[in-house]
C-alpha cells in the first residue's frame, strides 16, 4: 500500500511539474491563464503519450480535441453565413445584410494551428471574422488548407494562393459585391505565415490583376533556420505553446522524419548552401535592444544534418527568407507580437526589414500578451486580451482598409 501511494504521489508530483508554468505579474487573469496553460499542457502530455505507445499521433489527439469546439455556418441579423469552396478549398463567407450602393471591402483570413490542425470553423476564428464582417460592413472569407503531416509543404501555400487568386477574380468580387481596391488579407500564427507567404507571391505576379491594400499579421511564425533567437530562448517552456511543440509541429509542416526536430532542437538542421540567407535573420541586427538584453548571437551550426531540405530554405514556406527586392512591394502592414511568445521575435524583425525597405508598418506589442490569444475569446475561458487583440487587429483594419 505504502509503495503504491509512494508512486502515485511521485506521479503527481511528475505531472504537475510538467504543467506547471510560472506566470509573469504583469499577466492579466492570472488563474484563467494558469487553467488555460495547464489545459493545454495536459492535452499535449495525452497526445504524445498516445503517440508513444502507437494509439493515435499527437496532431491526431489534438485535432480530435479542437473538432469538439467547430460551429455551423450559422446566420444572424447583420450577417449571412456560408460555407462553399473556392477551387475545392473550403471557405466560409461572412457577407453583411446591410444594403450598400457602394462595393463593399473585404478581407481574407487564414486560421493557425501550427499547419497541424484547426479550421475557420473554430467558435473562436468563426466569432473574429464574424466582429470584422459587422464592425467594417466587409466581406470575409476564413478560409481553410490542407494540414500536415498528411499535406506537407507547399500544399498549403498552394491552396492559400489558389484560393486567394480565385477570389480576386473580376468576376468573383463582382458576385460578392467587394472594392477590388479595398481587400486586406489577415492570420495568426501560421495562419499569419501563410498569409505572409501569399502577400508576398500576389504581390509580384504580374498575372494577378488586383492586389491586396493590407495585410495583418497576428503573432506570426516567419523562419525557422535560427531556432535559438531571444524569444525561443526566453520563452523555451512558455505559456500555452513551448519550444519544443513549435519545433515538432513546424518539422511536421515539411517532414515526419524525425532527424529533422532533433536537429532542430540542437540549432543544426540547416545545410552549408543556406548560409546566405541568414543575414536575413540575424537578430543581432533586426532585433531592438529591449529585446536583444544581454543575449549573444551565435551563428547556428551549419552542414550536421544528414540529409537535405530544400524547402526549409524557400521563402513561400519562411517569408522572412525574402529579399528585399521582394519586400519592397509589400502593401501597408500590420504585425502584432506577444511578449511571452516563443514566435515574438519573427514578427519583429519582419517589421525591422519591412521598414529598411520603405514599406508602411504598424507594430502593435502587447506586453502581457501569450501566443494564441486570439483563440481565446469565447466561453467557458475567454481571456481579455483575447478581446483586446482582436479589437486592436480591426481598428487598424476599420483606420485603414
Amino acid at each position: 500500500m505504502g509503495f503504491k501511494a509512494l508512486c502515485l504521489g511521485l506521479f503527481c508530483v511528475s505531472f504537475l511539474s510538467y504543467i506547471y508554468t510560472p506566470i509573469p505579474d504583469n499577466i492579466e487573469e492570472t488563474w484563467k491563464v494558469m487553467a488555460l496553460d495547464a489545459a493545454a499542457k495536459t492535452c499535449t502530455l495525452m497526445a504524445l503519450c498516445l503517440e508513444n505507445i502507437g494509439v493515435m499521433r499527437y496532431e491526431e489527439f489534438i485535432s480530435m480535441i479542437i473538432s469538439l469546439d467547430y460551429t455551423q455556418p450559422l446566420s444572424d441579423e447583420h450577417v449571412t453565413v456560408t460555407d462553399t469552396t473556392f477551387v475545392d478549398i473550403p471557405v466560409r463567407l461572412y457577407l453583411p445584410k446591410r444594403k450598400s450602393e457602394a462595393p463593399r471591402p473585404a478581407v481574407i483570413y487564414f486560421h493557425g494551428g501550427g499547419y497541424c490542425f484547426g479550421s475557420f470553423k473554430q467558435r473562436a476564428f468563426d466569432f473574429l471574422n464574424r466582429c470584422t464582417a459587422k464592425k467594417l460592413d466587409a466581406v470575409v472569407v476564413g478560409m481553410d488548407y490542407r494540414l500536415a503531416p498528411q499535406h506537407h509543404f507547399p500544399a498549403q501555400f498552394e491552396d492559400g494562393i489558389t484560393a486567394v487568386k480565385f477570389f480576386l477574380q473580376d468576376k468573383i468580387l463582382a458576385k460578392y459585391g467587394v472594392d477590388p481596391t479595398r481587400i486586406a488579407i489577415s492570420g495568426d500564427s501560421s495562419g499569419g505565415t501563410l498569409a505572409a507567404a501569399v502577400t508576398q507571391q500576389v504581390q509580384t505576379d504580374p498575372e494577378v490583376k488586383h492586389k491586396l491594400k493590407l495585410q495583418a499579421l497576428l503573432y506570426p511564425g516567419l523562419q525557422v533556420i535560427d531556432t535559438s533567437l531571444p524569444s525561443h530562448r526566453d520563452n523555451e517552456h512558455g505559456i500555452v505553446l513551448t519550444r519544443d511543440i513549435a519545433i515538432k509541429l513546424v518539422s511536421l509542416f515539411f517532414t515526419k522524419d524525425e532527424a529533422l526536430p532533433r536537429a532542430m532542437r540542437k540549432n543544426q538542421h540547416m545545410p552549408l548552401e543556406s548560409r546566405h540567407l541568414f543575414r536575413f535573420v540575424n537578430w543581432s541586427a533586426l532585433l531592438p535592444e529591449k529585446f536583444r538584453k544581454d543575449h549573444v548571437y551565435t551563428e547556428p551550426m551549419l552542414g550536421r544534418s544528414a540529409y537535405s531540405l530544400p524547402a526549409l530554405m524557400d521563402h513561400r514556406a519562411l517569408p522572412l527568407l525574402a529579399d528585399d527586392a521582394q519586400l519592397q512591394h509589400l502593401p501597408r502592414t500590420y504585425i502584432l507580437t506577444c511578449q511571452y511568445d516563443v514566435l515574438r521575435d519573427d514578427g519583429i524583425m519582419y517589421v525591422t526589414r519591412l521598414q529598411n525597405v520603405g514599406v508602411q508598418v504598424f507594430h502593435d506589442h502587447v506586453e502581457d500578451g501569450i501566443h494564441g490569444a486570439l483563440s481565446y475569446m469565447t466561453s467557458p475561458l475567454y481571456l481579455q486580451q483575447g478581446l483586446r487583440i482582436k479589437d486592436m487587429y480591426i481598428s487598424w483594419l476599420d483606420k485603414n482598409l
